[in-house]
């Protein structure tokens, strides 16, 4: 019960506050723009990320749906539609897991197992979508930006991390920095997971260059 207690943290009151307020804000002008309630100037008040995330935010925010697809081990389908599209591919908020190749890209180390495990907590099930109004709603593929929380309580980007199937993204800022960074350093030093055995040329490109800068705290 404790341990569901901490994982509701993922949504704090403040930042469903902040969403909340963006989202009416945000759905209010569109709607009145598109009925010509309010002069085009006034919507112009939200910007473009600002719109993208007021619409996403009612679509999807602390709503479940049904998870069809789990590309690797930080991406997934939910079969809901979005846009021109038959579901809605999520790349979960914080986390970077090892990918699994396509293309002439090679496969990386502990590929499998992360996208195994997110399978096997994830397909068929009904999760739920939670946003952040810091990182945003979409990347810059288009993808939906979010916290998956799983039917037992336990939010997906977090037992990734703790259990050691993927790195924690240091590369982009959002509500829960810290705590991932603090989770992977828990799984680094138990060795779960990847930490076990990866080697340093077998890390994603950005994590090589963050433990060569001056400043850097990695291992």
């Amino acid at each position: 019960m404790a341990r569901r207690r901490n994982h509701r943290r993922a949504w704090s009151r403040r930042k469903r506050a902040v969403l909340v307020g963006i989202t009416l804000i945000g759905t209010a002008l569109i709607v009145g723009l598109d009925r010509g309630l309010v002069a085009p100037k006034w919507a112009r008040l939200l910007t473009p990320r600002e719109r993208t995330i007021a619409t996403d935010a009612a679509q999807y925010d602390g709503r479940s749906f049904s998870a069809v697809r789990a590309v690797d081990g930080d991406t997934l389908h939910l079969d809901v539609p979005d846009s021109t599209d038959k579901t809605t591919k999520v790349r979960l908020i914080g986390i970077d897991a090892p990918e699994m190749g396509w293309g002439n890209t090679e496969r990386m180390y502990y590929a499998e197992e992360a996208a195994t495990i997110v399978k096997q907590w994830t397909l068929g099930r009904e999760v739920t979508v939670y946003l952040d109004p810091q990182s945003g709603s979409r990347d810059r593929y288009g993808r939906l930006l979010a916290y998956i929380q799983l039917p037992d309580g336990r939010f997906l980007n977090e037992e990734l991390l703790s259990e050691g199937f993927a790195y924690a993204d240091l590369r982009f800022k959002h509500g829960y920095f810290q705590k991932y960074r603090q989770l992977e350093a828990s799984a680094r030093a138990l060795k779960k997971g990847l930490w076990a055995h990866v080697k340093p040329e077998q890390m994603p490109a950005w994590r090589q260059r963050k433990r060569t800068a001056p400043d850097s705290d990695l291992e």
